[in-house]
């Protein structure tokens, strides 16, 4: 499977959660053949109930549907650590102008005397919720069913690595595992304005339901090709931490959202390991032609890829409120992006 492909790929992943162990491999090696070629794949047979999708969707219109008002009584920039209303404009990733597109950042529930979270941890603790009925609970319905997927998915790719199908279970206790609610509003000027600006996404990898299309991916000949949403299907896609950890072999993969005339919807989980975990190319995956890549510590390459994103952050990093982590790379250090460049040529 090259990465050159013009589409993404489909797997279904129901044999890994049977007992058939020849089935099991063999899906793993589709889950790794999509990660070394194009980095996104569409996930059918995931067992997770379209209820809760429809019950998201509908939480996500209440939301976005109030006055600016009422949502930025949520403000993210009121949190200690990062939950809450994103509007229109805070984001900026490298080489882009601001997103057009509001958003609702969340992640574990974590309790308010987490001692982790009393300690300053910028990223794990109890989420901001709004006064909105039924929303939160919703919300962490969707949240826990989309995690556990995500905990199988990752055991599919530990199999693609030639790794224990538990390999990575030590480092998902507490995981700074962000779900977004992102609504990129009707604009009929918009045409060919960037909805996400290009980037790879920081955490091991990402699940995806959307409601339009517009999300575009860059393939290895840095070429941009659609991934519009299939109908009860998750887009995955590999993160920097993946790439990492296999010296490159599986990439994460640059996208964009694009051509947002229609309103949409969408609602990433960026799937992480714990804050703490120290992540450097697994031995197999370092070959003299291929040299290892300088290591690095999950939580503290996450926040540092948020820090240089988000307008509030970066002001009080302008300010010396905040520093970022040492050994932090900048923006679009990862993936096609970082071999071609944002201007790379378009489909």
């Amino acid at each position: 499977m090259s990465g050159d492909l013009s589409h993404v790929p489909v797997v279904d992943i129901a044999p890994l959660f049977g007992d058939d162990l020849r089935a099991k491999a063999a899906t793993a090696a589709a889950l790794g053949e999509a990660a070394r070629g194009l980095g996104f794949v569409y996930v059918i047979g995931h067992g997770v109930p379209e209820p809760l999708f429809e019950a998201l969707l509908a939480a996500a219109k209440d939301f976005f549907g109030q006055p600016i008002e009422r949502k930025m009584q949520v403000y993210i920039g009121k949190s200690r650590n990062h939950r809450g209303y994103v509007p229109e404009g805070e984001e900026v990733f490298a080489g882009g102008g601001k997103d057009a597109k509001e958003a609702f950042d969340l992640s574990r529930d974590l309790a308010a005397d987490d001692p982790d979270y009393l300690a300053g941890n910028p990223l794990i603790g109890p989420n901001q919720w709004p006064d909105l009925p039924g929303f939160s609970q919703a919300v962490a319905a969707y949240y826990e069913a989309t995690f556990a997927l995500g905990r199988v998915l990752m055991g599919g790719f530990a199999m693609a690595l030639g790794e224990a199908a538990d390999l990575f279970e030590p480092v998902l206790t507490k995981p700074p595992s962000q779900l977004r609610l992102i609504h990129y509003p009707y604009n009929p000027q918009a045409e060919d304005k960037p909805g996400i600006g290009a980037h790879t996404d920081y955490e091991c990898f990402t699940l995806l339901r959307s409601t339009a299309p517009g999300l575009e991916v860059m393939n290895s000949a840095g070429v941009w090709i659609e991934a519009p949403p299939v109908p009860g299907a998750y887009v995955v896609n590999i993160g920097d931490m993946l790439e990492l950890w296999t010296n490159g072999q599986f990439i994460a993969t640059s996208h964009r959202v694009r051509r947002l005339k229609e309103e949409r919807y969408s609602f990433p989980l960026f799937f992480a390991v714990d804050y703490a975990t120290p992540i450097a190319p697994i031995a197999r995956f370092v070959q003299p032609d291929q040299p290892i890549r300088p290591g690095l510590v999950a939580g503290e390459h996450l926040y540092a890829q948020t820090v240089q994103t988000f307008t509030y952050l970066r002001q009080r990093l302008e300010r010396g409120e905040l520093a970022l982590p040492e050994a932090s790379v900048g923006l679009s250090s990862f993936g096609q992006q970082a071999k071609h460049g944002v201007a790379a040529p378009t489909s």
